[in-house]
């Protein structure tokens, strides 16, 4: 069977003008705290660490412990509620809403991404959509969660795994897609 492929990608016409994630001076000023701050091996205090990412619009709970070299895209939209733990180099590339529920751990170069592109489109065009890690969500190192997931109450996503599609309850999931491997049990 033959295959047409008549449409072609056209970046020449891509335009993401409607993308309008805050003021240029506003993401100027957070680009640079950022990158001092936060996205950095310097020892700096997790309170100092909060204290900047709520001067920039993040709304952050209690007990939240942020490691070296985290990278928030725009903090203005980041929810972190109680008793989170960020681990060292993750990327919250969040794009529009990321949502973090009490108790969630994303472990070490885990990646929230919220963009991506439409392939379907000969200019490519951007698309963005929301997270949510609900309470006892675990993200595991190296881990990827794609724009528009949802990862339900203290569901785990194994090591070097990809979600692509919403992640049941008390659930593990592993793989590139991530696919249901058992139910997560606690220990009394």
């Amino acid at each position: 069977m033959e295959k047409t492929f008549a449409p072609r990608t056209d970046l020449s016409k891509y335009d993401n003008s409607w993308y309008q994630p805050g003021g240029s001076f506003k993401r100027l000023l957070w680009f640079i705290c950022g990158r001092v701050f936060i996205n950095t091996y310097l020892p700096i205090p997790t309170q100092l660490k909060i204290m900047i990412l709520k001067l920039f619009g993040a709304r952050i709970g209690s007990q939240v412990t942020i490691k070296p070299k985290v990278n928030i895209k725009y903090p203005w939209f980041l929810t972190i509620e109680d008793y989170v733990w960020i681990g060292e180099n993750v990327w919250i590339d969040n794009l529009t809403d990321v949502r973090l529920g009490k108790n969630v751990c994303i472990s070490q170069g885990a990646m929230l991404l919220t963009g991506n592109h439409d392939f379907t489109s000969t200019t490519f065009d951007l698309i963005t959509k929301p997270i949510v890690l609900e309470d006892g969500a675990w993200i595991g190192a190296k881990s990827v969660v794609a724009p528009g997931v949802t990862v339900h109450s203290h569901a785990v996503l194994a090591v070097n795994s990809v979600a692509t599609k919403d992640m049941e309850a008390y659930s593990i999931y592993r793989g590139n897609p991530a696919e249901f491997i058992k139910t997560r049990v606690f220990k009394k």
